[in-house]
């Protein structure tokens, strides 16, 4: 699909406004999120006319930059970008929309002891780093990170695909099946024996076959628990390792970028494609109810009474807010409901929102080359695997982790555009901050303050200034996730990337192709097929799903 041209999408706009003008759109989309955006780009482009609904005054949903406190823009929930999905990029234009994504130099990992590790692009000097812990895991460190992108490579069509579902007996369902069972058995047996490793095994167990330096094992794993209610330890953590490695910039494997304004300037780069092609978005327009007549959805009713008519309606939403929310589930059969009731989110994650006088003071590596280097990547606060799941053990008591596990990243180093000159914002991710807390412990709503002094004073810990660079703080809990973004439990990625909800298990097994029950009610969020991330792959298979495509 290549971009269109002005003067057609201009036309091919007049025409779809003139559709919508007789009362009822082609398409209406609830959810201005980045997957939202992407299924109306490509609808738009169809031909179809399509209506964005986003109920915040801002699009993006967890992908968004906001002025939090005054001169100081942050990337509220969503902070890097790896998974947007190359062939989106390219097909949509993006960067003429005005996406320029700026790769982060490395992960850094400060240590107890005033050592650290550190990981950069550059090949031969994340060699010398990881040499001085351990030169037999610099040896192995290649060979693993061969291996990943062959396991990445492996993985990486199934993203574009509609998952097949095994109980059917379709033509296409067996012709897909048989395509799955061909490429696996087309691996040599050691690469087979590896996959079924990374879907079954925990992170740490995964690692712990080729490396033995604990705070590289540590780190390494920490991609394993983001998102998910697990412990680098648990079983299954090590796929979601895979799906993050399975990012890639410029056509480079486990590359990870800031965006130039902030993680927001993805959805709005989406979503002026989406505008060029004549796709019609509101945002503060709330959607109360779906409306279903005879089995079919047939329009949308806004908070205002405001009824809007659709040939289609696409929900970005997760499961529970779409089918328990916007829904009667008298509308859907019992087992489907029920499915839905079991889908786990169990949001494991917080964010602490820093705007600094200064740059934190954090120990710098011995072989740093010049300035501030170290910080101008990733800065991770996750010494060694048993602080990691030590970490966790808390939350599995219903506790927020008192030393947590903190993921930095100071954006206004390589992009002095989202804070006011000599100052910088500071994007701490933290696990665990379990969405239900234990008994007599109180609500989030009075443990959030002093959740934040946990994330602060984690990285106090190897920034002992960084307490009085602190000008403002927002402290994000999973419940305001859930309250202010519409993540329900707080989860970041729609529902947990656990073994049982993915590929033709997710959402729910037998609806994992983006329809429901509902005719003409389509899902494109990420709790659908291939799961979660500033990725765009669910909206754009849910927009070739619609076209028959």
């Amino acid at each position: 699909m290549s971009p269109a041209g002005t003067g057609s999408s201009q036309r091919g706009c007049a025409l779809r406004l003139q559709r919508s003008r007789g009362g009822i759109y082609d398409v209406v989309i609830v959810g201005g999120g980045h997957n939202g955006l992407t299924a109306a780009a490509y609808l738009a482009r169809a031909g179809r006319s399509v209506l964005v609904l986003e109920r915040r005054h801002v699009l993006g949903g967890a992908a968004v930059t906001e002025e939090v406190f005054p001169g100081f823009r942050f990337s509220v929930c969503s902070y890097v970008v790896s998974l947007l999905r190359p062939e989106i990029i390219r097909e949509l234009d993006l960067p003429a929309h005005g996406l320029e994504i700026l790769p982060l130099e490395g992960t850094f990992t400060p240590l107890p002891d005033g050592r650290s590790l550190w990981r950069t692009s550059d090949h031969g000097q994340t060699r010398r780093a990881i040499a001085a812990h351990s030169p037999r895991d610099a040896e192995a460190y290649d060979e693993y990170g061969r291996l990943m992108v062959e396991m990445g490579r492996f993985v990486k069509p199934l993203l574009g695909m509609r998952p097949p579902d095994p109980t059917s007996r379709s033509p296409a369902d067996l012709a897909r099946l048989l395509s799955l069972a061909r490429r696996f058995e087309r691996l040599p047996p050691a690469r087979q024996h590896t996959l079924v490793k990374l879907m079954t095994m925990s992170a740490v167990d995964f690692l712990d076959e080729w490396f033995e330096c604990d705070a590289l094992k540590a780190t390494m794993a920490a991609s394993g628990v983001i998102g998910t209610f697990l412990g680098v330890r648990s079983p299954g953590t090590a796929y979601v390792l895979l799906h993050h490695y399975m990012g890639e910039i410029d056509g480079a494997f486990r590359s990870w970028g800031l965006c130039r304004g902030g993680t927001g300037s993805i959805s709005e780069a989406i979503g002026a494609a989406a505008r060029l092609a004549g796709a019609e978005i509101r945002t503060s327009a709330p959607v109360e109810r779906i409306q279903v007549r005879n089995g079919r959805a047939t329009g949308v009713v806004l908070d205002d009474g405001d009824e809007i008519r659709a040939r289609t309606i696409v929900s970005s939403l997760d499961p529970r807010l779409t089918f328990l929310r916007l829904l009667d589930p008298k509308e859907l059969p019992d087992e489907f409901v029920a499915d839905v009731r079991r889908y786990r989110f169990r949001g494991s994650s917080g964010k602490v929102n820093l705007a600094l006088d200064g740059l934190p003071d954090f120990t710098p590596p011995a072989d740093a080359a010049h300035g501030h280097a170290h910080l101008r990547g990733a800065i991770s606060i996750s010494p060694s695997v048993d602080y990691m799941e030590r970490a966790y053990d808390e939350a599995k008591y219903g506790r927020y982790s008192r030393q947590p596990y903190v993921d930095i990243v100071i954006p206004s180093l390589t992009d002095p555009s989202v804070a006011p000159p000599g100052r910088h914002v500071m994007s701490c991710f933290m696990q665990y901050a379990p969405y239900h807390l234990a008994d007599g412990d109180g609500s989030w709503d009075v443990q959030r303050e002093a959740f934040g002094d946990a994330v602060v004073d984690a990285i106090a810990r190897f920034a002992p200034g960084v307490r009085d660079r602190i000008l403002h703080r927002q402290v994000l809990t999973p419940l305001d996730l859930e309250r202010e973004w519409g993540l329900s439990e707080g989860n970041i990625f729609h529902g947990e990337l656990s073994l049982e909800q993915l590929f033709f298990l997710r959402p729910v097994p037998g609806w994992a192709r983006y329809t429901t029950p509902i005719r003409g009610l389509y899902m494109c969020g990420s709790a659908t097929h291939p799961g979660g991330g500033i990725m765009g792959a669910p909206g754009r298979n849910a927009a070739r799903a619609i076209l028959g495509r």
